[in-house]
């Protein structure tokens, strides 16, 4: 333990007792998942990248199906972006996956494939930030290092009664330290899982934490003033910007029409149904086809949707629109049946109107 953490957990002693009771209650109580059942380097890795703002319960078919198709870092690297897209279609924040590729050709080339076991290693990798790199080393490796994501951000400040921010890096810093020296040196990976698992499971946010559910409830200091639900102090967030656009599903021999997105910014590379910027009617919509050298025979309106992403909101109209044949305009493709079952990954926003294309797609 350094010096410093040393002198932190000083200042709060009893933070020392909450391993025990809280690894019997993980004993007890922790979740089958299939990254803990095989705790492998690679799998641990994948699996933290996929939680990554993604739900177990949402991540949980993602994971078994790249695991299938791309069983080792090897694989990884040499995998086609494309099928890595497909792999990761509905998941979202896709620079995720991009950064996984990065990172494992990075680790064919410098360590044969294997992925580090130390910290200052994982941590240069792309994708790989403090808490990840502290879940690898000490999940796969039991290296004694912290792990300190939203989850324990929430658990430690409860325990703590602590109102600091935990955006500010200063104080991210602290509870880092904390947890680090909390960690026993035996059982890091448990422990570390252990306090993830409480925040997801009983220390809930949104001021709701099950504390009659919480094994190291006697050691709260936010239950025993009655402020845990208050906890943690975050800023208000910023209010997203809204964007009402226009989709077109269109449909021309079997084959509909899509549009690659820039290679930087949301959905970088990505395919998507051609859309513009407002609301427009059925009879606009059709100019638009007009203009590309087609001809609408038959277009109908379908239902409105939206798409939350963290900065931004899009509220969608849509029209499904039967046309002539007509070449595809620099940057877009008519992409067939195979194309959008295997090859091409359609963003989750456009999910609403994905299954207005005809069964034959």
């Amino acid at each position: 333990m350094k010096k410093q953490d040393e002198e932190l957990i000083a200042q709060h002693p009893w933070l020392l007792d909450v391993s025990g009771p809280l690894l019997a209650w993980y004993d007890r109580q922790a979740r089958i998942l299939p990254w803990r059942e095989q705790n492998t380097p690679y799998r641990v890795w994948v699996s933290e990248i996929m939680l990554q703002q993604t739900r177990v319960e949402a991540a949980l078919p993602y994971f078994e199906r790249f695991m299938q198709a791309l069983p080792t870092i090897k694989d990884l690297a040499d995998a086609d972006p494309q099928l890595l897209l497909k792999l990761w279609e509905g998941l979202g924040y896709y620079n995720r996956v991009r950064n996984l590729q990065a990172a494992a050709r990075a680790v064919v080339e410098k360590w044969d494939g294997n992925l580090p076991d130390q910290y200052d290693q994982l941590v240069s990798l792309p994708g790989i930030g403090d808490y990840t790199a502290g879940a690898i080393a000490s999940i796969a490796y039991n290296r004694p290092i912290p792990a300190v994501d939203g989850n324990v951000l929430r658990v430690l400040s409860r325990l703590l009664a602590s109102r600091a921010d935990v955006t500010q890096p200063s104080v991210k810093k602290e509870m880092r330290s904390l947890a680090q020296a909390m960690i026993p040196s035996e059982r890091a990976g448990d422990f570390n899982q252990a306090l993830m698992e409480l925040g997801a499971m009983v220390c809930l946010p949104n001021g709701a934490p099950r504390c009659d559910q919480c094994p190291v409830y006697h050691l709260c200091r936010g239950s025993q003033q009655g402020i845990a639900h208050e906890l943690p102090v975050k800023p208000p967030k910023k209010q997203r910007r809204s964007i009402d656009l226009t989709v077109f599903i269109l449909i021309c021999e079997g084959n509909v029409l899509l549009r690659q997105r820039p290679k930087k910014g949301l959905l970088a590379g990505l395919w998507e149904f051609p859309h513009v910027e407002g609301w427009i009617t059925a009879e606009e919509a059709s100019r638009w086809v007009n203009q590309w050298g087609g001809k609408v025979l038959d277009n109908h309106a379908l239902p409105k949707a939206q798409h939350i992403f963290s900065h931004l909101e899009w509220h969608m109209t849509a029209y499904k629109m039967l046309c002539t044949s007509f070449p595809a305009p620099k940057g877009y493709i008519w992409a067939d049946r195979s194309q959008l079952s295997g090859q091409i990954a359609l963003p989750s926003a456009f999910r609403a109107y994905s299954k207005h294309l005809p069964e034959w797609l």
